[in-house]
């Protein structure tokens, strides 16, 4: 039985729901564990997941980029709802696979995916749109790579065009770095975007968009340097905090109107609608809130703190978006005070990251899995250059910070690093908006 098929008319709660959930981050972790507070949910599975997911979740082994092979778990599993977790297997049109197969998903298929997929693409729509972004401008020849940084002032912003998992991106002062780093690029066959900087605190709003309706999430706002202080290289995110105390309470609301609600009718205009949950990355700067990028997924690591928030039953909320009815969604409930996540990072990270170290203290509460694994003699060991996030509520945004923290204390992993910052500049009003 697909008891939650595209266009069925009948409410959530009238279903037995069986979630699968897609992915084997800390994103997908933080997911299941929400997923499994709600009542609705009857059964829930988790391919390929991890150390942590195992724990509350049905573990299926899975390439996820292989959208037959999701469908078949999916029939073999029968899932209800499948929520695709990572970039990658929406980008290669995983989600279609599963809706032309009957299921109810959650994900954009892959030309929607493409607001992540391709920076170039983005832009183009945001143009159309009348977003306001970042001067830019693509560069696939290096023979025009010296013309077009002159064409832009330091600090110089140069990306991969394509997916890179957070950290295809240098900012620099220096122009031999950012040169270096686009040739880098293109020498490896990827499309360089080169971008004016913008200044401003940075800001993460994950929306839910269902083709037409828009539902904002709570703003949050994470951390892509590797070092205290946003020092060293560009990394998949290293912590976050919700909500953002400097950001007025109209923020998301803002936001949608300016920036993501346009964006959203622009894609259904052109018959390709996004439905999923649509993340802006945005920085609000001095002439007003500028589209740094988009992502087409629950971003990592803010997912972690927003859905530690969320007191609406999530099931109900992605079946909503997945089936085309996310107008009907009663407003959602918000838990008060903050949340902060903490990342957790194998030795080498973000370069190569040693792997198979013991992790001591990862069944802890409020620690969430990204590369983990259960070794054969019942060891979680780790397996990526992100190994955990470290999650900590509370009143406010010291109180959070001060949880997360002490709760990172129990965790032990050899050669490990973090960042002790998380959140600090916040808690001490050091941040704000210009023009605010």
């Amino acid at each position: 039985m697909n008891g939650a098929q595209v266009g069925e008319s009948g409410p959530l709660s009238s279903l037995p729901v069986r979630v699968l959930v897609v992915g084997s981050g800390a994103r997908e972790h933080a997911l299941v564990l929400a997923l499994a507070q709600d009542p609705q949910v009857t059964a829930l599975a988790c391919a390929p997941g991890n150390a942590g997911t195992a724990a509350v979740a049905e573990q299926r082994g899975l390439d996820v980029r292989d959208g037959a092979a999701v469908v078949a778990l999916a029939r073999d599993w029968t899932a209800d709802l499948v929520v695709i977790g990572p970039e990658i297997p929406l980008v290669a049109g995983v989600a279609d696979a599963v809706r032309d197969a009957g299921f109810a998903c959650f994900g954009p298929g892959a030309e929607a995916a493409r607001i992540e997929g391709s920076k170039g693409f983005a832009k183009d729509v945001m143009a159309a749109a009348g977003v306001p972004t970042a001067a830019s401008v693509i560069v696939d020849n290096p023979a025009r790579l010296d013309d077009a940084l002159a064409g832009f002032t330091p600090p110089y912003v140069v990306k991969d065009d394509g997916l890179a998992a957070g950290k295809g991106v240098v900012v620099s002062e220096d122009l031999d770095a950012a040169r270096a780093h686009a040739m880098h690029l293109l020498d490896e066959g990827h499309p360089v975007l080169l971008e004016a900087y913008l200044d401003g605190p940075e800001a993460s709003l994950f929306c839910l968009v269902d083709g037409t309706a828009v539902v904002p999430l709570l703003p949050a706002q994470d951390f892509k340097r590797v070092g205290d202080g946003d020092a060293g290289p560009n990394t998949g995110g290293m912590g976050a905090y919700a909500p953002l105390p400097w950001a007025g309470a109209d923020l998301a609301d803002e936001l949608v109107r300016l920036v993501v609600q346009p964006v959203a009718d622009e894609m259904a205009k052109r018959g390709t609608p996004f439905s999923g949950l649509l993340y802006a990355g945005l920085a609000l700067t001095s002439n007003g809130p500028s589209v740094i990028e988009f992502n087409c997924r629950f971003g990592d690591p803010e997912t972690q703190v927003v859905l530690a928030l969320l007191r609406t039953p999530l099931a109900g909320v992605l079946h909503a978006v997945a089936t085309g009815r996310l107008a009907e969604l009663p407003p959602l409930e918000w838990s008060d005070g903050a949340a902060v996540t903490v990342v957790v990072a194998a030795d080498g990270y973000p370069g190569t990251p040693r792997l198979g170290d013991v992790i001591a203290g990862g069944d802890g509460e409020g620690v969430l899995h990204a590369g983990t694994r259960r070794r054969d003699d019942g060891a979680t060991v780790s397996a990526g250059g992100r190994v955990l996030s470290v999650v900590g509520t509370g009143a406010d945004l010291a109180a959070a910070r001060a949880e997360a923290y002490g709760r990172l204390e129990g965790v032990h992993l050899a050669g490990s690093h973090h960042r002790t910052d998380i959140g600090l500049r916040a808690e001490k009003g050091e941040i704000t908006v210009p023009g605010r």
